[in-house]
């Protein structure tokens, strides 16, 4: 979009009462998950209108996640690119080390509101199971986390982490043992008892009002990010760049730009090792219209409607879906999207722990390697954001096990 072009279309005019962008989203659930869904439809509409909620929360993501975060110039990134600016969002130094804690405080709050002593997750990095493990140690609340074998095996220190803040984690053996397994087997346990428990649902996915609620508990990181690149520039940055799983991080940091024609939005999508059912999980790059776990959105799926394997070095982003606001506004052509390897990933994972001293989550360099391609083909006056949505202490041993490994089948080569 050119700076003379308008936005046609007003962003809080989404989701429709029934949770539909356009003709994504909605509510595709078991009967047993209806009433547990309207009850938290009417309670998040509640404590979003009540000021003393809204209080609590902000004194919550200042005095335990420790906002504000900071808009960090990468100053030798960017003269080694030799091309925009590049400026990052640093969620990776919130409390829990990543922006998951923004949506687990809001949720967390409004389970205590609705008088739920007992809370679920899932997790695929670990991240959101981390910040729901240390709010439910904050709040004091009963706390059960599953988490994929596989990504159990990725995430040992989460896991550990998890544990020392005294949840109870869950491995699940299912599928790919992965996070889309994760998230079916928090739902099973929610459909036995949503009478005193609450899922805390970590990206901007599922049924109607997660995509909303979790959108919204993350638009600090864009009002953020939008006040402090205008007091330090004087003006809107020309691209955006976030990478994309369920797309919560992303969310966040566009929103408050999508009224801006002349910022350009980029999300970016696991290109896995290469664009090929079960080898990746960029969904816009193979994926179809359908509906997964509650919500109609884009996913990897074959001609018989069966989920497709997904694959990615960032357990974060392993996911056969997308979220469905994501999914429509890429739809009005707002919000574009990219991919990047998990070659391209690891390249930027280290470019920036050597440039910057930051090592940042495998997760956030997606968005990174993008930067990485998409920076020197601006010119220097222009600025491009990034946000760093964690950092990659849980991720060091990993992919040091897939570099040395990659340098031996070179070397066998």
């Amino acid at each position: 979009m050119s700076s003379s072009e308008t936005i046609a279309f007003d962003p809080e005019s989404v989701p429709d009462s029934l949770g539909h962008f356009g003709e994504f989203g909605g509510s595709y659930v078991p009967e047993t998950l209806v009433t547990p869904l309207a009850e938290l439809s009417a309670a998040y509409a509640e404590a979003s209108a009540d000021p003393e909620f809204q209080a609590e929360l902000q004194r919550e993501l200042r005095e335990f996640a420790g906002r504000p975060t900071p808009l960090y110039f990468a100053k030798r990134l960017t003269e080694y690119l030799g091309g925009a600016q590049i400026y990052l969002k640093r969620e990776d130094l919130l409390h829990t080390g990543a922006h998951k804690v923004n949506n687990v405080v809001g949720q967390l709050l409004l389970a205590k509101r609705m008088g739920k002593t007992r809370i679920i997750a899932e997790t695929g990095a670990g991240q959101h199971g981390v910040a729901t493990a240390a709010g439910c140690a904050r709040f004091g609340l009963q706390c059960v986390i599953y988490m994929g074998e596989e990504d159990m095996r990725r995430q040992a220190l989460n896991v550990y982490r998890m544990r020392l803040h005294g949840a109870e984690v869950r491995g699940v053996t299912a599928g790919q043992r992965t996070l889309k397994d994760a998230v079916n087997e928090a739902m099973r346990d929610w459909v036995a008892d949503s009478r005193n428990t609450h899922y805390v649902l970590g990206s901007a996915l599922g049924a109607h009002p997660y995509p909303m609620m979790v959108r919204d508990f993350h638009r600090v990181i864009g009002r953020e990010a939008r006040q402090q690149i205008l007091e330090r520039t004087g003006r809107l940055p020309d691209e955006l760049a976030a990478c994309v799983g369920g797309g919560s991080n992303a969310i966040g940091f566009f929103f408050e730009f999508l009224r801006d024609a002349e910022v350009r939005l980029v999300g970016v999508e696991a290109g896995g090792r290469r664009i090929h059912p079960g080898d990746h999980a960029a969904r816009f790059s193979g994926g179809r219209l359908g509906v997964l776990q509650g919500s109609k959105t884009w996913l990897l799926q074959n001609e018989d409607g069966q989920i497709e394997k997904t694959h990615s070095v960032s357990a974060g982003l392993d996911y056969a879906a997308v979220g469905p606001e994501h999914a429509y506004y890429r739809s009005l052509g707002r919000i574009d999207f990219a991919s990047a390897s998990d070659d391209e990933c690891l390249s930027a994972f280290q470019l920036l722990s050597h440039r910057e001293g930051i090592i940042p989550a495998l997760e956030s360099s997606h968005g990174l390697a993008y930067g990485v391609r998409r920076a020197p083909e601006m010119s220097k006056d222009q600025i491009l954001c990034i946000n760093l949505s964690g950092r990659g202490d849980k991720d060091v041993q990993e992919a040091a096990r897939v570099l040395e490994a990659g340098r031996e089948s070179s070397t066998s080569e």
